[in-house]
């Protein structure tokens, strides 16, 4: 069985739901270890020991520079570790990473997985999750992108000790791009849309308000998503976007709104696993995948059902 490494720009002692599956992954093969752009407390080293890593390397970097710190950081983990199988997270950046340094070592990389066997053998949705697929790569390391909700997070049995080592990485001052700004987003209480158990999304429907949606979404605990119409409306932030131009998302409970669920918004929500639409249109497209279809008006429906949420938890 090959060994496994898994890569973060950061990590704290208070990992995200993806990062937890990540290295759930990474636990069932050999030898797991981490590669983190940046410093990782002794909490936060505690966490990866609890999940069975055995060794941990880490560089940290003052310059502004975009991409290189953390590629430089990632290729001398792997010539360190020999890595049959590289993880990654399933988001742009770190697709972009996985590419670079599958030419760079010859590998091959694959996005969007949702399980990865012993022998490499990776299975992943396709077209819009109409079909399962299961490929291999010829020859070199696999770079492979997870995506979230698709394992359960399970800790190691034991802790096993974890080796630190410091990496010492070529000054990147010849970098072609530099960082100019950046910004941070306000925080929010709501899980991440990528890695949320479950979504509450609003589309045409909704008639520019948001409201009834995010109610319900935090009565359940839930993360908030859009269609394309409504993003593009400014009804919502494009982040919350869900669909082909979007995000793709596969909760355990997907709720949709005021959505009528053409095949561009399907691609990004049809491999949920419970699907309850809610649409005017009894001949909305969205019934034909939905689980659970409600014909009504959202904006009665959605209060009613987030007051009976609050009840049944109270």
């Amino acid at each position: 069985m090959p060994s496994a490494l898994v890569f973060f720009s950061e990590f704290s002692e208070a990992p995200s739901k993806a990062q937890r599956e990540l290295l759930t992954l990474a636990s069932g093969f050999e030898n797991p270890a981490v590669a983190v752009a940046s410093q990782v407390s002794a909490a936060a080293q505690e966490v990866l020991a609890s999940y069975g890593v055995v060794k941990l390397y880490t560089a940290s970097s003052e310059a502004q520079v975009f991409g290189a710190h953390e590629l430089s950081v990632l290729d001398a983990a792997l010539q360190a570790t020999g890595a049959g199988l590289v993880l990654l997270a399933n988001d742009n950046f770190s697709r972009e990473l996985g590419a670079r340094l599958a030419v760079r070592h010859n590998g091959a990389i694959i996005t969007d997985v949702i399980g990865i066997t012993g022998d490499l053998v990776a299975t992943k949705d396709e077209l819009a999750g109409s079909y399962s697929v299961q490929a291999k790569p010829t020859n070199g390391t696999l770079f492979a992108t997870l995506k979230p909700n698709s394992i359960e997070d399970a800790p190691a049995a034991a802790n096993i000790p974890l080796a630190v080592e410091e990496l010492a990485l070529e000054n990147s001052s010849d970098a072609k791009v530099r960082i100019a700004a950046a910004e941070a987003k306000a925080a929010s209480d709501r899980p991440a849309l990528t890695e949320a158990r479950v979504v509450v999304a609003g589309g045409r429907g909704v008639n520019g308000d948001f409201g009834p949606v995010e109610d319900l979404a935090d009565a359940l605990g839930a993360a908030v998503g859009a269609s394309r119409a409504a993003t593009d409306a400014g009804w919502i932030s494009h982040d919350a976007q869900i669909g082909q131009t979007g995000v793709t998302v596969a909760p355990q409970l997907y709720i949709s709104a005021g959505i009528s669920g053409a095949i561009q918004q399907k691609a990004g929500m049809q491999t949920s696993k419970f699907i309850i639409a809610i649409n005017k249109d009894v001949d909305a497209p969205v019934f034909e995948i939905a689980d659970l279809g409600i014909v009504g008006d959202l904006a009665k429906v959605l209060p009613q059902a987030a007051e009976e949420i609050r009840r049944r938890k109270a």
